[in-house]
């Protein structure tokens, strides 16, 4: 006898008893506590009996209020058979009539079960994007209506409010927003214990159920594992069975992810047994029996991937003897077919750290083959490892370079598939523009190559985008209608590939995979050669989110499909609450919906007549979007005089506002672009105006820029260009210059791509620079690097000066500049800092000088940060030209070692006219600074070393250089930041300070103390020596060193530039010693920085204040100053009347208010927060000659700075950069944090 068969009893004895005495309330009521009683047993058909009896007795006999529960009731059932359409009916009838009585609680419970229903309608379909956004606003709806019943009834609606939070952690889930799913579980776990929840609470089973999850997807075994277990634990000790099962079925997930086989299957085993506890559930106990069959194929997957590795060994101890012999390539391409299975079978078996290690192997293969075809098919498959590793940085590299290697060997196939796998990718980081820009660009290709799956997948995408990324209804409807058109044509091309395999039949139809499961099993090495691209596409969002079917697999893999149930348990779960009539504890079974980003088709051999089982989520990433940068290829303008429709998606206002009706058109050959139009001429020229490249304000110069460009680009493309670049005088809207682009700066209207912008071009001037990089772009068909055309086409320096720092160039994209070097021949100066170049391209442009006419000359060369190695010093020491004109090189941040230091020795030796060295942060040792110190002669012109931030250098061999620079008659400036100086070096530097002309001395981060820091100080008493820059920061200085500084006028006459950043000079004395010195007649201080030095907001106000003194400092930085939490325990102080206008910060400054004191509540309050603000605003207004300003971290906003800053004359246009803590003021063309670190001033 069951536990409640005595409930059960007793309630249809009450039920029969008030049927008879005609007691409709009465019998409405049981004959609900009678359906619920079979719900919570599972027998939901009998359970639907009853409720059925309690709506007809109700709607015939009783007031329609009491419709509520039995509505709610109904809803439940008919849920939880997925009988979806009769759900609806009842559960929007039930929000109609709780809307009707105004009763938040029922309109919570409704929208709750309303949510509940179209997720599982979204679950079950293939692509039902509308269901899942009705769901996430039932949700949202249901969380607002909990949270404000919480607030007025706190205890009694804790639970509706913490299983909201599950529920949108769900919906974000299925979002594919896994970090945003983290924090909303996590934040309903918090208020489980802030609220003090039992821990076997049936709301804590869900967060824990569904972080398990996440934590999954993220590929967090660990804290998965912690999550499910507590699942099964909860739900056991509350005697949930079936919560129990879906935990044990998380958790055989879980090993079977990590190719635990025997665990899973005991995992499964628990579960089954579970199932076939409760009655109706025979769906479960069939998806757990699927599972466990798929667990035994996964496992003989696994043993034929091991035996095929050591097929693969024997393949390359062959080879050995195959070398050089005419059956190499033979040999390789047997390697290339073994690689290509072991691939397919770690992709079934989820192994993706074998698949990656296998995909690199395929990659070494195919460059033996010299097969570029081969090559990116295996980069495409790295992609996939490293996006199923959640590695997406690598996964976007590699996508990138598949779809350069398809572009440069014309396979359109493959550029379309790389563009989507790409388009994944972005979408993963949440770059959602740039995700569906690829997949347009993925759709346009695959619709000139008129390859119809990759249409069919890149359009299915580019749908999910619209619909759930952008919520455009409309687009997405477009775009649905296209793809039933396609998957009929598609269905009839694939038929005859298809398997006979029934579970398969809804997703192979839309595979372009099909027929390469066949091949890769064969014995014919042909097999091998031409594998078929549509293999590598990751599946579209618009058929991720299939419950029951096969997925297709990128590459010629295939995983076993594995899908689970999801436990959610009833929002609005209430045991206790027998006066609402019905016990609303429920349990809806969401089941996952399978992602398929790249997941499998069926096994067609190994796997083929086994149905794919249910698991709680398979993503491999979640799907959001990014913008990619702008080559050549993302600009697209429109045919000449193309006839034009006014879209009705287009703003009247922006419209007419650009003039007359004429300029709205359809301009781009994209139709799914959403750029910025602009007219130049009889063409036109598309903009995303994305804010990160322009700033928080769009920059007009930079927008003239970048169309000059990109116009430029479209001439050369076509074939019209001159070789000259247009100067754009200025840009109309509606025949009004624009003074600034913010006002068309509205993505519902002018990022809609309907209405243009004119442009005037000034004049046309020759850039020959710019000609030749993008002809010899053309040579080696590469996309021009827009960054790179947009530094080169700059008219503020002569084209001889050559400028591409952070153009993100690498050894390959790099080869069209050097080539155009080449040809260009003068080059002054030449700046590749912060790229990716490495030797290779260090060879190339010692090529470029040797081929050059210049051999004299004075030549600065800046190589700092890339990915340099020691033996590109080599290239410079076998490159005379580059001997005899070499005057600066800064080759820091570049891993040199020690390895360099015989070419470093050669170069100080040989270059006569070298004047300045940077060789910080080489990751060199005292080897190498010996070596220079030996290098160095009396005759040396060497005027300016970095060594800083080269940790194992010793104090000897700091001695020995400090003492050798002291013979150079030239040598001013000396940069040791970060290394540990004794008192024999300290001696050292003081006598270099003495016997030549230093001006410039960094040694920050050296903690030499006080003491010291005064001992070198005195060493520049003499009157031949000025110092010009000196860098104190993080040296444990006191503010005895800055009294010290102040009294030295000699000292501090000639300093422009001042770093004491980090040394805790504290609030009482250093504050008004730093206030002393920049108020001091003699300072001619031009750039400071003070932060982090500990000395409050009342220093921070002294120092703002004696600015107003001083006519020379620009620039100060005093960010990070106030003490913790200073600004937030300012409180408000009485203070006298005759004292309101003194400095009320300074007067009550961490005063508390007395509210016992009777003398003090007769005086007048004030706030010392706004007091503050107003003082400090007042100073940075009076300090007029600054041009710089950091403020940041000392917890106020910057938005009250700003006004004034800009308010007052400062001789140009003012900016600002406040986000958060940070607050940058600055005056153009000064920049604050757009400068890398390494090329600051300091």
């Amino acid at each position: 006898m069951k536990k409640d068969d005595g409930q059960l009893i007793a309630a249809k004895r009450a039920y029969r008893n008030a049927s008879d005495e005609g007691n409709r309330q009465e019998e409405a009521r049981w004959a609900n506590v009678i359906g619920d009683i079979f719900k919570n047993r599972g027998e939901y058909v009998e359970a639907l009996k009853w409720f059925r009896l309690d709506y007809e007795v109700s709607t015939k006999y009783l007031p329609e209020k009491h419709l509520l529960p039995t509505c709610q009731s109904l809803g439940e059932v008919y849920l939880r058979l997925q009988h979806f359409e009769d759900a609806l009916i009842y559960q929007k009838k039930h929000l109609d009539l709780a809307k009707d009585s105004d009763d938040l609680v029922e309109q919570q419970r409704a929208s709750t079960q309303l949510g509940r229903t179209y997720h599982e309608m979204f679950l079950k379909s293939e692509n039902d994007q509308t269901s899942l956004r009705n769901a996430k606003k039932y949700f949202i709806s249901a969380m607002k209506l909990a949270h404000t019943l919480k607030k007025s009834n706190k205890l009694t609606f804790l639970k509706e409010y913490i299983d909201a939070h599950n529920n949108i952690g769900m919906v974000e889930m299925d979002l594919d927003n896994l970090e945003e799913a983290e924090k909303m579980l996590t934040k309903g776990l918090q208020i489980c214990d802030e609220e003090e929840v039992v821990e076997n609470d049936d709301g804590r089973t869900r967060l824990h159920h569904n972080l398990g999850n996440v934590y999954m997807e993220l590929r967090k075994w660990d804290k998965a594992r912690i999550h499910i277990e507590k699942d099964i634990v909860i739900c056991k000790n509350i005697g949930h069975c079936q919560g129990e099962a879906k935990g044990y079925i998380n958790l055989g997930e879980l090993h079977y992810r990590v190719q635990k086989y025997e665990d899973a299957i005991l995992c499964y085993e628990k579960a089954m047994n579970l199932a076939k506890c409760m009655d109706d559930e025979y769906a479960l106990a069939n998806q757990i029996q699927e599972n466990i069959e798929t667990v035994k194929e996964a496992t003989k997957v696994m043993e034929d991937l091991k035996k095929e590795e050591q097929n693969f060994k024997k393949l390359i101890r062959n080879m050995v003897n195959a070398r050089g012999t005419s059956g190499e390539r033979k040999c390789l391409l047997q390697q290339n077919a073994s690689l290509d299975r072991l691939i397919e079978k770690s992709s079934i078996t989820s192994a993706w750290k074998k698949h990656c290690e296998f995909a690199k192997r395929k990659k070494k293969i195919a460059s033996e083959l010299c097969d570029k075809e081969k090559l990116g098919d295996s980069y495409l498959v790295i992609g996939e490892s490293y996006q199923k590793l959640r590695n997406f940085t690598k996964a976007k590299k590699w996508y990138s370079k598949s779809w350069e290697t398809y572009k440069s060997i014309g396979n359109m196939e493959g550029q379309a598939l790389a563009k989507i796998n790409l388009g994944d990718v972005l979408d993963s980081v949440g770059k959602w523009s740039d995700a569906l820009e690829a997949f347009s660009e993925g759709y346009r290709i695959a619709r000139e190559a008129n390859l119809v799956s990759v249409q069919l997948s890149a359009l299915e995408n580019m749908h999910y985008s619209h619909m759930i990324r952008f919520d455009n209804h409309e687009e997405a409807r477009r775009l649905q209608s296209k793809i039933e058109k396609l998957k009929q044509l598609n269905n009839n091309e694939v038929e005859p590939l298809r398997d006979s395999c029934s579970e398969t039949d809804t997703e192979g139809e839309n595979s372009p995979l099909k027929s390469y499961a066949s091949n890769v099993h064969g014995n014919n090495e042909s097999a091998f050669d031409d594998v078929p691209l549509a293999s590598l596409v990751t599946k579209s969002k618009g058929t991720k989110h299939k419950p029951l079917e096969a997925s297709t697999t990128s590459m010629s893999s295939q995983t076993v499909s594995r899908k689970r149930g999801r436990l959610v348990l009833s929002d609005d779960e209430d045991d206790n609450n027998k006066q609402q009539h019905v016990d609303v504890s429920t349990s809806n079974e969401f089941k996952s919906r399978r992602r398929l980003n790249s997941d499998v088709d069926e096994h067609q051999e190994v796997i083929s007549d086994c149905t794919p089982p249910v698991h709680l989520e398979e993503s491999a990433c979640s799907y959001k979007g990014m913008s990619p940068k702008l080559t050549a290829e993302d600009f697209r303008c429109s045919r000449q005089h193309e006839s034009v429709d006014v879209s009705p998606g287009v703003s009247e206002n922006i419209c007419l506002k650009n003039g007359h009706p004429g300029p709205v058109f359809d301009a781009c050959e994209d139709e799914y672009c959403k750029h910025l139009i602009f007219k130049v001429e009889d063409d036109f020229v598309h903009i995303e105006p994305d804010s990160r490249k322009f700033g928080t304000k769009l920059s007009m110069e930079h927008m003239k820029v970048e169309v000059a460009c990109l116009y430029f680009l479209k001439l050369v493309k076509e074939n019209r260009s001159r070789g000259l670049l247009p100067i754009i005088q200025h840009l109309k809207c509606g025949g009004e210059v624009l003074e600034s682009l913010d006002l068309l700066y509205t993505p519902k209207d002018h990022m809609s791509g309907k209405c243009w912008i004119e442009v005037s071009i000034n004049r046309w001037v020759s850039k020959r620079l710019v000609k030749l990089y993008a002809d010899c772009c053309k040579d080696l068909s590469q996309p021009p690097n827009l960054k790179l055309l947009k530094k080169l086409y700059s008219l503020e320096v002569s084209e001889d000066e050559i400028d591409v720092s952070d153009c993100e160039l690498e050894d390959i994209s790099a080869a069209p500049l050097l080539n155009a070097l080449h040809l260009h021949k003068t080059i002054a100066a030449l700046n590749l800092s912060h790229n990716l170049l490495g030797n290779e391209s260090m060879e190339k442009l010692k090529n470029v000088f040797l081929s050059s006419s210049q051999k004299y000359g004075g030549l600065v060369l800046d190589l700092h940060c890339n990915r340099f190695g020691p033996t590109a010093l080599f290239q410079i020491c076998e490159c005379t030209v580059l001997l005899s004109r070499l005057e600066v090189v800064n080759i820091s941040g570049n891993r040199l070692t020690d390895g360099c230091a015989s070419y470093l020795s050669t170069i100080l030796q040989n270059c006569k006219a070298l004047y300045s060295l940077n060789i910080q942060n080489c990751s060199i040792t005292s080897r190498t600074i010996q070596k220079v110190t030996d290098s160095l002669s009396s005759e040396s012109l060497l005027s300016e070393l970095f060594i800083g931030y080269n940790s194992s250098i010793t104090g000897n061999a700091l001695v020995n250089l400090l003492d050798k620079l002291a013979t150079l008659t030239s040598f001013s400036q000396i940069n040791l930041n970060g290394i540990k100086l004794n008192k024999n070096a300290i001696d050292s530097l003081c006598n270099l300070i003495k016997s030549s002309c230093l001006s410039h001395l960094m040694i920050g981060e050296t903690s030499i103390g006080t003491e010291r820091a005064i001992q070198l100080s005195d060493s520049w008493s003499s009157e031949n020596s000025e110092l010009v820059k000196l860098d104190l920061s993080y040296c444990l200085l006191t503010s005895n060193y800055i009294t010290k500084l102040v009294t030295n006028a000699s000292l501090i006459s000639g300093l422009l530039h001042l770093n004491i950043a980090g040394n805790p000079l504290m609030q009482e004395v250093g504050g008004g010693a730093l206030a002393s010195l920049v108020k001091n007649p003699h300072c001619c201080l031009k750039v400071v920085n003070f932060s982090k030095c500990q000395l409050g907001l009342v220093g921070i106000l002294g120092i703002l204040h004696s600015l107003a003194d001083n006519a020379s400092i620009e620039e100060v930085n005093l960010s990070d100053n106030a003490l913790e939490h200073e600004y937030d325990t300012l409180v408000k102080v009485k203070v006298h009347e005759d004292e309101v206008d003194n400095d009320l910060f300074e007067l009550g400054l961490g005063v508390a208010a007395d509210s016992e004191d009777e003398s003090e509540q007769q005086k007048p309050c004030v706030d010392l927060k706004s007091t503050f603000v107003q003082q400090l605003a007042s100073a940075i207004s009076m300090a007029k000659q600054l041009r710089v300003l950091d403020i940041s971290n000392n917890g106020f906003s910057g938005e009250t700075f700003y006004a004034v800053w800009s308010t007052n004359s400062r001789g140009s246009l003012t900016q600002s950069h406040t986000e958060g803590n940070t607050i940058h003021l600055s005056v153009e063309p000064n920049q604050c944090c757009s400068i890398q670190p390494c090329c600051t001033r300091f």
